[in-house]
Formats: C-alpha cells, sequence, structure tokens
C-alpha cells in the first residue's frame, strides 16, 4: 500500500483519504474507474523506482545472482600439461657433431609447460569446449567442476585454426551442462557475462554488454577467426569459458583479449555458438579433425575506393579474384568478378565470415548465395563439399641414406592447397615435412618445389628420382607465397 501511495503522488495524484483510514482486517474496495486509475499510475511510476538505489538486502540480490547460480557448475576450470621436446642445435643434428652430445649427463630433458584455461560442459555425457591453445597439445588433462570433482579428460576434435577443442569426460552421474543458443539471434547492447578463470585465482565472473558482432579483425590459434565481441573483461585463464546472456544460454566461447598493455582494455573476443554447435556434431560424428567446406575461391572485401572504381553504387561483400577448376561456385555458375553479398541468407564481407558461415553450414549441405553480376543480383544454390583429394597427394618420404633424409612430399590438390594454405593456382610439389638437411639449408613446409637442377616437377615420383640422379649439389626453383626463390644446396 505504501508503494501505491509514493506511485500516486509522484504521478500527482492523490487516493481518496478512506485508504489512509483503513483498521487492520479490514479489505479495500476498488472500483473499476479505480482500477484503471491505479493501473495508469503504476505504469508511471515504475522507470522511476526502477532507478531506485536498492535498500534492503533482498533488492540487492535481484541482480545476476540467478544466472550466475545456473550457470557456474557447467564452466570448468582446465589444467593440461604439454610436453615440449627440446630444440634441436644444428650441432646436434649433424651427422658427425651429434655423437659428442651422447653424454648422458649433458643431454636435454624435455620441457615440461603448464597451461591454465577454462572450459564449458555442453551435455550431461561429458562433452566439454575449450580453446585448442590450451588442450591442443596437452598430453595430460584435468577438468575441475565447481563442486571440486576432478576428471582425466583427452581431446577428442581440435583445430587450431578456429581455435577450437571439445573434450570428453566420463562421468558416474549426469553433469551439469549450459544449452546453447543461436549465435544469430545475439544483438549489439545485449548484457553478458564471462566465466571463467582468470590467472588461476578461481571461478569469476565478470559483467558487459555485447559490443560488437561479425568481427574477424581479431587473431586466435592460427588463422583469423569470426567473432562475438563483448567489453565483459577477458583475462589470461578465461580462455575457453563461457559468455552467456541473461537467460544463462552460451552463445559464445571467450578466446582472447585485444590489448597493447596485456591487461584487460575492455575488447574481448568470444566464438560464437553456432560454430561450436558445429564442432560438437562433428565429435559426436567420430572426427578426429574439424572438416570445413572448401570454396575454391579467392577474393577480398569491396571496399569504398574498390566499388567506385568497378561502378558499383555501395561498398561491401567479397569481390571474386579467382576460381578452382573443381570449386563449387564456379560449378554454381560464378564468375571472377562477381561481388559475394549473402551466404545462406547472411551478410558477408570479409573471407574470414564467408569461411564461417560455410562452416556452420556444414559439409554435405547447400546454402544459397547471391551475388552482383553486371549491376544485377541474382541468387544460386551451392553444394558444399570438402576439399576433394584429386589427384591422390601420393606422399613420399626420402629414406635416410638419400641426400634429404626425413624430406616428404606431395602432390598438389585442393585439400593440400586447404591444409597448407596455399594459392588456388599452386603447381608443383608440396613440402610437408623438410626434414633435418633440407631444413638446415632453408626449405620449409609448405615450400612448393618447382624445378630441381633445371628440370620442371609435378609429382612426387620426378623429384624423388631428380634427387636420387643429382651430384653433391642441387639446385631448386621454389615457389614460398608470392616470391619464387632458388635455393642451391651442397651436401
Amino acid at each position: 500500500m505504501a508503494g501505491l501511495f509514493v506511485a500516486c503522488v509522484v504521478s500527482g495524484y492523490f487516493l481518496p483519504k478512506e485508504i489512509g483510514e483503513l483498521q487492520d482486517g479490514q479489505r479495500l474496495r476498488i472500483s473499476g474507474r479505480m482500477k484503471t486509475l491505479i493501473l495508469i499510475l503504476a505504469l508511471f511510476a515504475t522507470p522511476l523506482a526502477a532507478q531506485q538505489v536498492p535498500s534492503s538486502a533482498v533488492e540487492m540480490q535481484l541482480s545476476f545472482v540467478p544466472v550466475v547460480k545456473q550457470t557456474a557448475p557447467a564452466v570448468v576450470n582446465i589444467y593440461a600439461r604439454i610436453m615440449r621436446a627440446p630444440e634441436a642445435t644444428p650441432l646436434r643434428s649433424d651427422p658427425f657433431f651429434e655423437r659428442f652430445f651422447r653424454d648422458p649427463f649433458s643431454e636435454q630433458r624435455p620441457q615440461v609447460q603448464n597451461s591454465l584455461g577454462s572450459g564449458v560442459i555442453l551435455s550431461d555425457d561429458g562433452y566439454v569446449v575449450s580453446n585448442y591453445h590450451v588442450v591442443g597439445s596437452a598430453t595430460d588433462i584435468r577438468v575441475v567442476l565447481t563442486d571440486r570433482r576432478e576428471f582425466s579428460a583427452h581431446v577428442i576434435l581440435g583445430d587450431a585454426e578456429s581455435d577450437l577443442a571439445i573434450l570428453k569426460i566420463d562421468a558416474p552421474d549426469a553433469l551439469p551442462f549450459l544449452e546453447l543458443r543461436g549465435s544469430d539471434s545475439v544483438e549489439v547492447g545485449e548484457l553478458a557475462l564471462a566465466v571463467g578463470n582468470p590467472f588461476g585465482v578461481g571461478q569469476t565472473v565478470s559483467s558487459g554488454i555485447v559490443s560488437g558482432l561479425a568481427r574477424s579483425g581479431g587473431s586466435a590459434g592460427s588463422g583469423q577467426g569470426y567473432f562475438i565481441q563483448t567489453d565483459a573483461p577477458i583475462n589470461p585463464g578465461n580462455s575457453g569459458g563461457a559468455l552467456v546472456d541473461m537467460a544463462g544460454r552460451l552463445i559464445g566461447v571467450n578466446t582472447s583479449i585485444l590489448t597493447r598493455s596485456g591487461g584487460s582494455n575492455g575488447i574481448g573476443f568470444a566464438i560464437p555458438s553456432d560454430l561450436v554447435a558445429a564442432f560438437v556434431a562433428q565429435a559426436r560424428s567420430g572426427n578426429e579433425s574439424f572438416v570445413r567446406p572448401w570454396a575454391g575461391i579467392s577474393g577480398q572485401p569491396l571496399d569504398a575506393d574498390m566499388a567506385a572504381t568497378l561502378g558499383f553504387d555501395r561498398s561491401g561483400g567479397i569481390i571474386v579474384s579467382g576460381l578452382h577448376s573443381v570449386s563449387p561456385f564456379l560449378k554454381a555458375g560464378l564468375e571472377v568478378g562477381d561481388v559475394i553479398l549473402e551466404v545462406g541468407g547472411q551478410p558477408v564481407n570479409t573471407p574470414s565470415e564467408m569461411v564461417y558461415r560455410m562452416s556452420v553450414a556444414g559439409t554435405g549441405a547447400s546454402a544459397q548465395v547471391t551475388f552482383i553480376r553486371s549491376g544485377e543480383q541474382q541468387t544460386v544454390e551451392v553444394s558444399l563439399i570438402a576439399a576433394p583429394e584429386e589427384p591422390p597427394r601420393d606422399m613420399i618420404e626420402m629414406p635416410d641414406r638419400s641426400l634429404f633424409p626425413g624430406l616428404a612430399l606431395v602432390q598438389l590438390n585442393p585439400a593440400v592447397l586447404a591444409e597448407l594454405n596455399l594459392p588456388l593456382e599452386a603447381e608443383g610439389v608440396a613440402v610437408v615435412n623438410a626434414g633435418r638437411f633440407a631444413a638446415r639449408a632453408g626449405l620449409r613446409r609448405g615450400d612448393v618445389i618447382l624445378g630441381i637442377n633445371g628440370n620442371t616437377v609435378t609429382h612426387p615420383q620426378e623429384a624423388a628420382a631428380a634427387f636420387s640422379g643429382a651430384s653433391r649439389q642441387v639446385e631448386m626453383l621454389v615457389q614460398r607465397g608470392a616470391q619464387r626463390i632458388s635455393l642451391r644446396l651442397r651436401v
């Protein structure tokens, strides 16, 4: 009754004095007209009441407490141990000098590196998501729940490019887990909570808002990602933790922060939940590595200057600059010079966005692709396929008694191009492992050997034959990125 009286006073109205004259046990009879007046006054008073400072313990608890209680049990701490081999020195790798390092007192022992991070339980049967950079190379992984239960875990699917890994823990009872919310429904300005284990101090909750969507400027793992941006603090140890909405649903996995000082500067990035769902689906199907659809195209964002040069009335989208001969986009009818606007009904403005949209849809599906050609907007259906292994890669590893022992070469095909991040037009024989001698001479993984001693090579067998017939000096023409270099090796 006191709240009703305050609402009336604030609104400039007073109820009849009989209300204040009621005795204990008496009931207030309110007419229909009076009920309408009370409702109007309450509506006017609500914004003012919402701005009042909490004055009791009960009012203070009307905050994030229910959300935290719901989500905290499903966010775990992850302790990973990584065994790293000692760095090889040139003398140790040399057959002549390595015998001088066989003294057990001078042997270098493997280095033990401990990694600390967070994870999120996604199902009651023990599927957990975390960052690849936290657990990807770990040999021993321990998962600790908020109730102090500990479980051993192992990585069943990981991907360095997306910086995601799916773990599996075996528990006798059903585990608490978070429901996934479609990340495309998330809007800028929504409240969000970041839950994790920053700096190893234990589970911590920080609040913020969703600051931006479709962020592809932050780096995660070994490649450029596609992120939800938040100003909720994300610090070391928060990696792999949960970004949740006010209903306690997972909207992203915290992965990195953009900082110049090493601290939290308020620009954090989370991997969207839709991509997490795609990882879980592939993990359940038995995949050990994430298979993303292959586009077989190269392109770049269409900025304002380029749009003006090409005669487009607006910027945005991706202009196609190259198409592989077996690209599904080429088969669907796209051509060099087309501008891709949407994939699967969602706008794409960078190659990272397009890769993300295709990854969420998954291989075996199809997606509607909207593009502009000669000022006309068109839509086609594109089949989403994995990178073909045609022709076969036919890997060859040079034997120990060869000029370059351990040198592993493969035939180029779309799968190898995607694996080594090579240009679509690359031709020749690719290096997947340089071996100790060739590596010392400057050969690297991802190099494409075009010729050996003046002879063109297009298959690993041709390269192996050229090495076998060579003398103690070998000259190779190598494509490395956009450069062609000549390597002269003397063995």
